[in-house]
């Protein structure tokens, strides 16, 4: 309902818990509500928050589908964006997310 009134789906908060909508989405495992954001326009690349990025959020909370979505939609699987673990291969490996290890690695990480 915000997106149809025209709330920004890509503010800047480079503080906090969340960077932005997207990683707040990912943080709560809302895959329709992450759709819902990507449709409307959210940047897949966009930093701030604990996470760094939002596949770096995806990759720590161990969501594969969302992972691979992201990095479809054009995410850069090797952004150094700070946050918690740099990296989202960093947040896969500290979590022991395997399967999300062995894809990013193949998409270049």
């Amino acid at each position: 309902l915000l997106m149809d009134y025209g709330a920004d789906v890509n503010p800047v908060h480079s503080s906090g818990e969340y960077g932005n909508p997207l990683q707040a989405a990912i943080f709560k495992k809302d895959e329709a509500i992450i759709q819902l954001l990507l449709d409307h326009g959210a940047s897949v690349n966009q930093t701030g928050g604990r996470m760094g990025t939002p596949l770096q959020a995806a990759a720590n909370r161990g969501l594969e589908s969302v992972v691979r979505m992201l990095i479809h939609k054009g995410a850069n699987v090797n952004a150094p964006a700070g946050g918690e673990y740099g990296t989202a291969l960093r947040a896969a490996l500290a979590n022991n997310y395997e399967e999300i290890v062995r894809f990013l690695l193949q998409c270049g990480a």
